[in-house]
């Protein structure tokens, strides 16, 4: 660790300066990916809550921005904020607009932690939606996002349960983005496939969703429920009895839940790396070869050898190819 991480006072306001000089020396550009909480803890090696007040500290200076699917990023044009070192405790500050209605309305004013001004469970949800939409469920608490907020932790609880509470409502309000255009396209097919597209885009734009759902224990979700009452109708068309019906439908929400799985790690993984999947898997295709070794698998070794151009990991393709195929069986076997 560095030695002035080493030295007395806290560690957020420390690390929070150095990135400060980082924005401000040029060294981090407007746009530019800041570290996320998890590689702060990594590398200055501090707890997980002390790298969430580090990014709270650059926001409340209005240095940075979440930004969906990318993560805490330089605002364009950053605002020069105070310098160095924290204001007095208590000190009142305006918040800043935040992007997507996620935040208080521009111009409210906060007094320290603990200020209610303009305070609902609406305006709770959707802080946290923007908060896990750009950093990841693992980012999400309460306190990060009363942090968000500018009020202390304790008044979110006035508006939400606990955290549990707060994510069924986040699912709620994400499957609630989707209305279902009235009426369906005629056939079973195009309208069960119509909403297994309308999933997967909602899971498209809440990468953490799909680790957040339940099979065997789903979430009361009245949003969801449209999602299989839509699949159920087009379903009816093949005369299916109610437990067939009822399978076939959690077989195609389970199947689009499973591809989405992979959203989130790979959001996290493309902006810790810099790589994409496919571009991950043409660098180490090489190592999946030698890991072959001498072990007798010709399928799998003729199939490689024909990857000339290498494999083009497309989730976006697996979703859909997989979809044709469960809806083809499905046809085939019940039609």
């Amino acid at each position: 660790m560095d030695e002035q991480y080493r030295a007395g006072g806290p560690a957020s306001v420390r690390v929070a300066d150095t990135l400060r000089e980082r924005i401000r020396s040029g060294a981090l550009a407007p746009g530019e990916r800041v570290p996320s909480t998890r590689e702060i803890s990594r590398e200055w090696g501090v707890a997980m809550a002390t790298a969430t007040k580090v990014l709270a500290a650059l926001r409340a200076d209005g240095l940075v921005q979440p930004v969906t699917g990318v993560g805490t990023v330089v605002r364009d044009g950053p605002a020069p904020g105070p310098p160095p070192g924290r204001a007095p405790a208590g000190a009142a500050r305006t918040v800043r607009s935040r992007p997507h209605g996620t935040g208080p309305r521009t111009g409210a004013t906060a007094t320290g932690a603990g200020s209610e001004t303009g305070l609902s469970t609406g305006l709770v949800v959707r802080t946290a939606l923007a908060v896990a939409d750009a950093e990841g469920l693992a980012a999400l608490s309460m306190r990060r996002v009363a942090v968000e907020l500018g009020v202390a932790t304790m008044s979110l609880y006035r508006h939400v349960a606990d955290k549990d509470d707060l994510l069924v409502r986040m699912l709620d309000a994400a499957f609630d983005e989707w209305v279902p255009p009235p009426p369906p396209p005629p056939g079973w097919r195009a309208g069960v496939e119509q909403v297994c597209h309308a999933l997967w885009s909602g899971f498209r734009r809440h990468p953490w969703m799909a680790s957040a759902l339940s099979l065997t224990r789903p979430q009361a979700l009245a949003g969801a429920m449209v999602y299989s009452d839509r699949i159920l109708g087009g379903l009816a068309e093949l005369g299916l009895s109610p437990t067939v019906a009822f399978d076939t439908q959690l077989i195609l929400f389970n199947f689009t839940r499973g591809v989405a799985i992979s959203l989130e790690s790979e959001q996290q993984a493309e902006a810790d790396t810099g790589r994409t999947a496919d571009e991950w898997v043409d660098e180490h295709l090489p190592d999946t070869r030698a890991a072959l070794g001498t072990r007798d698998l010709p399928a799998l070794r003729h199939t490689l050898d024909r990857l000339v151009d290498g494999y083009d990991l497309d989730l976006d393709h697996l979703f859909t190819t997989g979809l044709a195929h469960l809806l083809d069986g499905i046809a085939a076997r019940h039609t």
